[in-house]
């Protein structure tokens, strides 16, 4: 704890020392796994990278001191070692665990852990004016859950405890066909009353075509089939699970999976996403060149690729929190308008005050125990930005007419009033206030996309030759794939 103790004071002290010169600052983390444009300057930042380990692994209490850069994969492997695993593990192995708290994120345990926020028993934080406090369900009881969802514009995350449960060597996957929306959900509902399982998310290739992907832990001595994700000469897990699928439509397929893969199953390729950057490229997408570019189509990579690129600014990518009843109508509302496939679906426990951030919202379902289906949206959309912020607005608006909300990871498109009716203004005013916040960024600015296209300075070579190349294909492409190799500070300005 020494350690971590100095790395804490370090960030106190640039803390106090913006505080005293009243300078906005944001909290740099060395990468990041949101998909909005980000850009930090070296003097108005606190830098946490260096807060990175596993500090201590209780297997009594079967929970985690862990700091906020580690990555999920060195948290799983630190829990390992001991027989644990966290009970919520994001799919990608570079989301960090302070990414997950204050970003609210889930995977397909969610269904019975709620978000990853909600398996922490506390957290460490130093506030705005340089104060170092700890908050949890009773100390502090409101900045632990406004720090939620708040992306950081609370003050600094520099440690959680996280809780823990028992870790087997794979985990027995189960692929169930499923051939309309209607059944799918049904399926879905039906695995949250299952004891037995563990882990539950869906893939539909088409409105009637689907797999629900059920898992629970084993020791491996069943006799099934073991298929692991993560070797470069494995398969895609969504192309796996959909080749399962096209040989049996009718009964459900078992395999064992290492735990590790299970886990991070969709880190090649970035669930499926991967697959547009071969198109882009004009590559042909097959066995052969997936090995040969493996190295690029991990996630860690692929996002340095996508800030780079700025094709973020192309790509729908959208994660939205349905009530259940209205999935059927969202999901068609999607074929219909951007014909998106595949669409992720992932359960989320019941818990109206998590369903959005900051602090929960006005919309009325935080105010019922309605079951939530997170559906993924993450496909080509327009590539003119006025059309592409114009598509974004019309699913944001739709979300909101089937009672939802979406997840702040992603770009939003709403207008400052129209974000502050969804959410609670006046109470995260209030406890920014209270905690000596109110002159750090707020969630809004940090997490909306500008509404027109920033124009690169032309009066300088650098904006000049970005604002007369970048339209033009594949320039961008490449020069994202180029800087994945000669840089890693990419989210530091030059």
């Amino acid at each position: 704890m020494d350690s971590h103790n100095e790395l804490v004071n370090t960030v106190v002290e640039r803390i106090r020392d913006f505080h005293e010169r009243k300078v906005p600052f944001k909290i740099y983390h060395g990468s990041t796994n949101s998909t909005r444009d980000a850009g930090f300057q070296r003097d108005k930042i606190v830098d946490t990278s260096k807060l990175d380990r596993v500090l201590k692994v209780d297997t009594t209490a079967k929970t985690a001191l862990v700091e906020p850069n580690v990555g999920m994969d060195r948290l799983v492997e630190e829990t390992g070692k001991c027989g644990l695993v966290p009970e919520v593990v994001m799919e990608f192995p570079g989301i960090t665990a302070g990414g997950g708290f204050v970003g609210m994120a889930g995977e397909s345990s969610s269904f019975r852990y709620g978000f990853f926020n909600q398996t922490a028993n506390w957290i460490e934080v130093v506030l705005a004016n340089g104060e170092l406090v700890k908050a949890s369900p009773t100390e502090n009881q409101d900045l632990f859950r406004g720090a939620s969802g708040s992306f950081g514009t609370l003050g600094v995350l520099t440690l959680l405890e996280i809780r823990l449960v028992e870790r087997r060597r794979f985990v027995e996957v189960t692929y169930d066909p499923v051939s309309s929306i209607p059944e799918a959900v049904a399926k879905i509902e039906d695995c949250r009353a299952n004891k037995e399982v563990e882990y539950v998310d869906a893939i539909l290739y088409s409105a009637n075509s689907g797999v629900i992907v059920t898992g629970r832990q084993t020791d491996g001595a069943t006799g099934l089939r073991k298929q692991g994700f993560l070797k470069s000469t494995d398969p895609w897990f969504y192309l796996h699970a959909k080749k399962i699928l096209k040989k049996n439509k009718e009964k459900p397929t078992k395999e064992l999976v290492p735990i590790e893969d299970y886990l991070f199953r969709y880190d090649r390729g970035a669930f499926w996403t991967g697959e547009y950057a071969f198109k882009w490229f004009v590559t042909p997408f097959n066995r052969i060149t997936r090995w040969a570019l493996d190295h690029f189509m991990h996630t860690r990579v692929m996002y340095h690729a996508l800030h780079k690129s700025g094709h973020s600014k192309q790509y729908i990518i959208q994660d939205l929190a349905i009530p259940v009843s209205r999935v059927q109508d969202f999901i068609q509302y999607v074929d219909d308008s951007f014909g998106i496939y595949p669409l992720w679906l992932c359960p989320l426990r019941e818990d109206g005050k998590y369903a959005a951030s900051p602090n929960g919202g006005k919309d009325s379902i935080l105010e019922t125990n309605e079951h939530l289906l997170n559906v993924g949206v993450w496909g080509p959309g327009p590539t003119k930005y006025p059309e592409f912020v114009e598509k974004n607005r019309e699913m944001e608006s739709k979300v909101r007419e089937f009672g939802g909300v979406k997840w702040l990871y992603a770009q939003a498109f709403y207008t400052e009033e129209e974000f502050w009716s969804i959410y609670d203004r006046q109470a995260y005013d209030e406890l920014r206030a209270k905690y000596h916040a109110s002159n750090l960024p707020t969630v809004y600015s940090k997490t909306n996309a500008p509404l027109v296209e920033p124009v690169p300075d032309p009066s300088t070579w650098r904006g000049w030759l970005r604002h007369k190349t970048f339209g033009v294909w594949p320039i961008s492409g490449v020069y994202g794939v180029v800087s994945t190799v000669l840089s890693k500070e990419y989210l530091l300005k030059k």
